[in-house]
């Protein structure tokens, strides 16, 4: 993958994307149409999957084609992808080799999708798709006025994950770093080590889980976290109304929530305004929809979003299932711009576990982010898991196990785990379930606590 190429592809792109949010909500939805109507024909000509999948309904409503879920994606891989010389084995042991410094057969960017509930998802991008993917997370930090560019270096720091194969740090690796000088830092690390590096950097713009922006608000409330960033951008995980206070409450009015996928990138993101989260309806078409795949009207919270993303051609992703309960706005946005707006993104809502420190004689606490559970619990051999912290201690639940498994291996992972980040390591059991049980409001978060917080 040619680096000036894909530079150049990205200073274009970014400037067509400043114009298309001068855009008529008519001239929005007619190039939609268009590259909707590309995308299908490219998908049947090209893909063997798609000629099988889609048979008989080219000239169909775009409602009536099927929906494609990730476990039917990677068992069809091979057929799927556009270029026969991509074989699902070789992005496989490719993966398994770590290669992620090189492209994949020197053109291929590839992003891989947590196996928490299934087995793990690979999405491969050429130059010109890649160059779409950074453009669109790059839209969220123009929105934010916090955009780089050619004549506006900006100093970055993103806290989230530095597995290799993540999006974040995938894009992270391939920015220009002539105009956007940048600092990664892992979610997992000591929230110390963390505050003390970002004091030493003075990011403009602060990139991180909702989770660990809101342990981060709290750290420049009490002034030990000492940075004024211009926009703080969150991703990944549920923004509560209570994180967002804590935020605002340390750095202002700054900050801005975006919506994204390893699948394809961003999806929507916060303006100015702050009155909800801008669909990129130019580059996916986002379908919210119920438990049978029946849209839902603006107002009524859907239980999973089917995305098109509309430059896909390698890998074409035609209402691709995304499990996220999002709920559209019932107002536009006014700002101006003529994308619909998500009101509220409540899908898989995960919680940052806090614990006793172990040799503490005050109240004080360990905060552990979730991407530490998630390290750990993708070396278990189970097809569906969930955390809970409870009064009495925590408990692991797991589907589909083997039965030569042994639950203290995990056991003693987590024992050690939470001592080594001097946290007190509470009872600890693990059980084996046929599901994983769902709330209320029929949500099912990977990671949660029943312990009510202190204060």
């Amino acid at each position: 993958m040619n680096e000036l190429e894909l530079l150049a592809r990205l200073l274009w792109l970014r400037r067509q994307l400043r114009q298309r949010d001068r855009w008529s909500r008519e001239r929005l939805l007619a190039e939609q149409a268009e590259a909707l109507r590309r995308l299908r024909v490219w998908a049947a000509g090209r893909s063997r999957f798609y000629r099988e999948f889609h048979d008989g309904l080219v000239e169909r409503p775009f409602a009536e084609l099927p929906v494609l879920t990730k476990s039917l994606a990677m068992e069809h891989f091979d057929a799927l992808v556009t270029d026969p010389a991509i074989r699902l084995a070789d992005v496989e042991a490719y993966v398994a080799a770590g290669r992620g410094d090189r492209p994949f057969r020197d053109r291929y960017r590839v992003t891989v999708t947590s196996g928490s509930t299934g087995r793990h998802g690979y999405f491969l991008f050429d130059v010109a798709e890649w160059a779409a993917v950074i453009a669109s997370f790059g839209r969220g930090a123009d929105w934010a006025r916090a955009g780089a560019g050619v004549m506006a270096r900006r100093r970055v720091a993103a806290v989230s994950t530095t597995s290799p194969w993540h999006m974040s740090s995938r894009v992270a690796a391939t920015l220009p770093r002539r105009f956007l000088p940048a600092l990664r830092l892992d979610a997992a690390d000591p929230l110390e080590s963390i505050v003390e590096r970002l004091n030493g950097w003075r990011p403009d713009l602060l990139v991180t889980y909702a989770s660990v922006a809101n342990l981060l608000a709290e750290e420049q409330s009490a002034g030990r976290l000492r940075i004024a960033p211009r926009a703080i951008t969150t991703s990944s995980e549920v923004l509560t109304d209570e994180m967002r206070r804590r935020v605002v409450a340390a750095w202002g009015e700054r900050l801005f929530d975006q919506y994204g996928a390893t699948e394809c990138a961003g999806i929507a993101s916060e303006c100015e305004t702050h009155r909800g989260l801008h669909l990129y309806e130019d580059l996916v078409i986002a379908e919210v929809v119920d438990g049978e795949y029946r849209p839902v009207p603006p107002g009524v919270f859907g239980e999973k979003v089917l995305v098109t993303v509309l430059f896909s051609r390698t890998q074409p992703l035609i209402r691709y299932e995304l499990s996220d309960s999002v709920r559209l706005a019932t107002w536009a946005c006014p700002c101006g711009r003529p994308y619909a707006l998500i009101d509220r993104v409540q899908g898989r809502a995960e919680e940052t576990l806090r614990f006793p420190r172990a040799a503490s004689v005050d109240a004080a606490e360990v905060a552990i982010h979730p991407v530490v559970f998630h390290a750990l619990m993708d070396t278990v051999p189970a097809t569906a898991w969930q955390l809970v912290k409870g009064s009495d201690g925590l408990r692991v639940s797991l589907v589909g196990v083997p039965d030569g498994y042994a639950d203290s291996t995990l056991v003693e992972a987590l024992r050690r785990e939470l001592s080594s980040r001097g946290a007190f390591v509470p009872p600890i059991a693990v059980e084996r379930v046929a599901a994983i049980d769902r709330g209320p409001g029929g949500k099912a978060p990977l990671i949660r606590s029943t312990v009510r917080p202190r204060g």
